[in-house]
């Protein structure tokens, strides 16, 4: 995988942004995989930045949506797909007509998973997915010991992932529910460029154990090294604990500039 070392989290946001405006100006119908949270937040603002100064055109794009809550109604603030509506569809003229997402609220929840599978597949499959890292090394919520071959599936989250999500509901870890759709690592793997943003410190230990660690499922993220097109860029805080920085940073410095990432 290639590792690109950036200052901050606007200078990761700028750099996929520009690679997911590429893609577009390549197939302007390109489906992009999105993640919710906080840290992919600048990429989406960045892209946003370049519809809105006629540098790229999003008319045509397609978003799939990576995972979502179980039980909660799409219409519920914090249901992934309310959330992807405020941050990315809106933002980029995108109508809910692009969109791609498995049905949390549906009451056979295993065949709304095996159908989301299916969505992605008639669509022709995800050009780029964006993924953020768990502090324990989740992607998606694929926690740690998911299958490395694991599909759409329904997971129940760790208390400390809920912990971590509770700023979303108003600080109350209770109102978190306790399972998710998502996208499993097997799905995830599937598409064709898959680009990993993590920032601060407190992702670093995830980050060293992704990239330079062996190949396991108790860090879900570290299957990204089977996959021929992966990204993962990273803060100088997140870069931390990585023995091969300097390398990293010397690579990207020195590759083609028409390369891209």
């Amino acid at each position: 995988m290639e590792v690109v070392i950036v200052p901050d989290a606007a200078a990761g946001g700028e750099l996929i942004a520009e690679a997911m405006a590429r893609l577009l100006r390549r197939k302007p119908d390109a489906l992009l995989g999105v993640a919710t949270g906080s840290t992919p937040l600048p990429v989406y603002q960045a892209l946003t930045a370049k519809v809105r100064a006629g540098a790229v055109d999003t008319s045509r794009a397609r978003i799939a949506q990576l995972d979502e809550y179980v039980g909660l109604p799409g219409e519920h603030p914090e249901s992934y797909r309310s959330v992807l509506r405020r941050e990315v569809l809106e933002p980029l003229g995108i109508g809910m007509g692009a969109f791609l997402g498995p049905d949390g609220a549906a009451e056979d929840v295993q065949a709304a998973c095996e159908a989301y599978d299916a969505a992605l597949a008639a669509a022709g499959g995800v050009d780029l997915q964006l993924l953020g890292i768990g502090t324990d090394g989740h992607i998606g919520f694929n926690e740690p010991c998911s299958s490395l071959a694991s599909r759409t599936r329904i997971k129940t989250l760790t208390e400390q992932t809920r912990a971590d999500n509770a700023r979303f509901f108003d600080g109350d870890v209770e109102q978190v529910p306790h399972h998710v759709i998502t996208q499993g690592i097997g799905t995830i793997l599937e598409a064709r460029h898959l680009v990993l943003l993590a920032t601060g410190e407190g992702k670093a230990d995830a980050v060293a154990a992704t990239v330079e660690g062996p190949v396991a499922a108790v860090c879900p993220a570290s299957a990204l090294q089977l996959h021929p097109h992966a990204t993962v860029v990273v803060d100088e805080g997140a870069a931390a604990k990585l023995k091969l920085a300097d390398y990293f940073r010397y690579t990207f410095v020195n590759k083609p500039g028409w390369q891209g990432i």
